[in-house]
């Protein structure tokens, strides 16, 4: 199967690999015994970090892939999926 990479998969990935750190942090929080409030923001941080990089792959998958696939008579269905998005 033939690799399948867009401009913004790098910037993903990036984003990606700080959430894990994150991750990596949020249970040590935990298992160090820090408070609960501190542990919630830091788990609020996280979700927020990983619900951008999924949106930005999904806008992106929408922008190359389907459009592309579509041709520019769906264009306004596309823009109108890529704005409902968001709603996810």
């Amino acid at each position: 199967m033939p690799k399948h990479q867009h401009q913004s998969h790098p910037d993903i990935v990036k984003r990606l690999r700080r959430v894990e750190g994150q991750i990596r942090s949020i249970a040590a929080m935990i298992e160090d015994g820090r408070g609960c409030v501190d542990v919630a923001q830091q788990l609020a941080a996280a979700t927020s970090a990983l619900s951008g990089a999924k949106d930005k792959f999904i806008r992106d998958h929408i922008d190359h892939c389907l459009v592309g696939a579509a041709g520019s008579s769906s264009r306004g269905q596309l823009d109108e999926l890529k704005a409902i998005t968001k709603f996810l």
